[in-house]
C-alpha cells in the first residue's frame, strides 16, 4: 500500500475519532437522556469546547471528500510522486494541526493552518494533471 493510501486511511480513522469525541461533548453538555432521544426537538446550539469540536469536525467533512476522491484517483492511475507524497502528508498533518488549534480556541493561527490541507489538495490534483 503507497503512503498515500496509509494516510488515506488514517484520515478516515482521524474522522472517526473526531465524530466520537463530538458525540461525547455533545452529550456531556445536552446530557445522556437527550442523546438517547429521538431529537425531534430543536437545541441549542453547542457552546464552549463541545461546540468547537462540532465545528471542526463539520469543516473536516467538508475537506475529506477533496482529500479522498484525489488520492483514490492518484492510486487508480499509479500517480505517486512528490506531489502526491507530500500533498497527502500537507492534508493529513494540516487536519490534525488544524483540529487541535481549532479545539484550542485558537482562531488566527487555526485559520492560517487551514491553508495547509487545502494546499495538500491542489499539490495532489497538480500531481494528476502534471503527470
Amino acid at each position: 500500500m503507497s503512503m498515500e493510501l496509509m494516510l488515506l486511511l488514517a484520515s478516515v480513522v482521524f474522522g472517526i475519532v473526531q465524530i466520537i469525541a463530538v458525540s461525547h461533548l455533545q452529550s456531556w453538555q445536552r446530557g445522556y437522556r437527550w442523546t438517547a432521544g429521538s431529537r425531534e426537538q430543536s437545541a441549542a446550539p453547542l457552546i464552549g469546547l463541545a461546540g468547537r469540536a462540532e465545528r471542526a469536525l463539520g469543516n473536516y467533512l467538508e475537506t475529506f471528500p477533496f482529500f479522498a476522491v484525489s488520492n483514490l484517483v492518484a492510486a487508480i492511475t499509479n500517480t505517486h510522486d512528490w506531489l502526491t507524497l507530500w500533498g497527502a502528508h500537507f492534508y493529513f498533518w494540516g487536519r490534525i494541526g488544524y483540529g487541535i488549534l481549532y479545539w484550542a480556541n485558537l482562531p488566527l493561527a487555526r485559520s492560517l493552518v487551514w491553508n495547509v490541507p487545502t494546499l495538500g489538495i491542489l499539490m495532489i490534483v497538480a500531481g494528476l494533471l502534471w503527470k
